[in-house]
């Protein structure tokens, strides 16, 4: 059995990835301390807040860097698909300190609506400033170099960021109010304003992660159109017991019975599995696990074959009450 799969694009993605991230890491750590110096100065809830969200970006971009180092060590027998999982892990760590950062933010300025204290907006709008070109920089670098769209580990990381972004322009916002009518509630209103903002991007990727964890089809694939293309393959009579979930971001398996006749020989079946694992890879499956059964036994007998180059083999299967047996050729 012959398994192709294609790890060049994806190493340089990897590699790529873990270069922004170690770049974006320096920076933002760098100025979370400027802000949070310029926070106690200025008494700036808004600042103070940005900061503590940029204490998360940091804390997420340094897990999914981990993550990331610790995915490439190697498979072992007690772990088969390696440590690349943890990807989906730390992003789902990552979402629930966005939550948890905004619920701290929305406490704390509920206090302030009753007791507003006296803030150095100056200040405030001298550092919020350069925070926004801060943020606009590791946003601009993340996107333009690292796969944002597609990795949920990397997106959950420059969501961090983006959320930071919108904090520096409500710390803006809030010191211009303050330096133009005298509105204090401006600083713990444009506070709640952004945390909420914040919440609802965390809330998102822990959706996401979820769905992977727990298992979830991918949602880019449609799954009709996937098992009208595996019917269409030549030999094939019928696909069951068809599942399909995702290993990390990119990473998408698939497992299915395949029915064909039953007097079927090893270099037909061979045929049939190599055309339908085809069909899986441009539906941007990497890992194909795939059991041929004859139309006449009813389930009872099959040939079994891994797609990822193993031969023949004992198979044993149990379904809705049926075990079922393969032969070794």
């Amino acid at each position: 059995m012959s398994h192709h799969h294609n790890h060049d694009g994806h190493h340089h993605v990897h590699t790529s990835n873990k270069k922004v991230l170690a770049v974006s890491l320096a920076i933002i750590s760098a100025f979370m301390l400027v802000e949070v110096v310029g926070g106690v100065l200025t008494g700036s809830l808004a600042l103070l807040s940005d900061a503590g969200h940029m204490f998360s970006d940091a804390l997420a971009i340094g897990f999914s860097l981990l993550a990331f180092k610790l995915g490439e060590k190697a498979v072992s027998a007690r772990q088969t698909f390696g440590y690349q999982r943890l990807e989906i892990l730390f992003a789902l760590l990552n979402g629930l300190t966005l939550v948890g950062i905004a619920v701290f933010i929305i406490i704390e300025a509920v206090a302030r609506f009753n007791h507003p204290p006296e803030i150095a907006t100056t200040g405030m709008l001298v550092v919020s400033s350069i925070g926004l070109l801060v943020n606009i920089a590791v946003a601009w670098y993340m996107h333009r170099n690292s796969d944002v769209e597609e990795n949920v580990n990397m997106k959950s990381a420059y969501l961090h960021v983006l959320g930071d972004l919108l904090g520096s322009v409500g710390a803006i916002a809030a010191a211009l109010l303050m330096m133009l009518f005298g509105w204090k509630l401006a600083d713990p209103m444009v506070s709640v304003f952004f945390s909420l903002l914040i919440a609802h991007s965390g809330i998102g990727v822990m959706k996401s992660t979820f769905h992977i964890l727990m298992q979830g089809a991918p949602t880019d694939i449609k799954q009709a159109d996937l098992v009208r293309d595996i019917k269409a393959v030549g030999g094939m009579k019928n696909v069951h017991d068809l599942h399909l979930w995702t290993l990390t971001s990119r990473q998408h398996l698939l497992s299915a019975h395949l029915v064909v006749d039953g007097h079927i020989s090893v270099n037909q079946a061979q045929a049939v599995i190599d055309a339908v694992e085809q069909v899986a890879q441009r539906y941007g499956i990497g890992h194909s696990t795939l059991q041929i059964e004859g139309e006449g036994h009813g389930h009872s007998e099959a040939l079994y074959c891994d797609a990822n180059g193993g031969a023949y083999g004992h198979h044993h299967h149990e379904h809705d009450g049926h075990t079922h047996h393969g032969h070794k050729h």
